[in-house]
């Protein structure tokens, strides 16, 4: 059984047991969080598409940490007059372990 949710702007196929890392969620660390916007969901063969969300279906998930990601590097430049520009930026993120999906 697995769904695929939406959150932070980006979606998941996520299954019960899956480690992952979204954007930053107003959650405590250890809290369970519970996703609604769930846009399909498949149990053995028989697949419920949403439009847009599964209605009824909640993916629940723990917190574990919160972190940041990578470093990306922004390099700004113009040749030959003399600009550039050099900038960093690192995005705040959860990492959650799903429980399990509730459809």
């Amino acid at each position: 059984m697995y769904a695929v949710l939406e959150t932070g702007g980006k979606q998941y196929r996520v299954t019960a047991g899956d480690k992952l890392e979204v954007e930053l969620l107003p959650a405590e660390v250890g809290q369970p969080v519970t996703f609604d916007r769930v846009l399909l969901v498949n149990r053995d063969g028989q697949v419920s598409v949403g439009s847009p969300t599964v209605t009824g279906a909640k993916v629940v998930a723990d917190v574990l940490e919160h972190k940041r990601g990578v470093k990306e590097v922004i390099w700004k430049m113009k040749r030959r007059k003399g600009y550039h520009k050099k900038k960093g930026h690192r995005q705040e993120l959860t990492v959650i372990q799903v429980k399990e999906i509730q459809a």
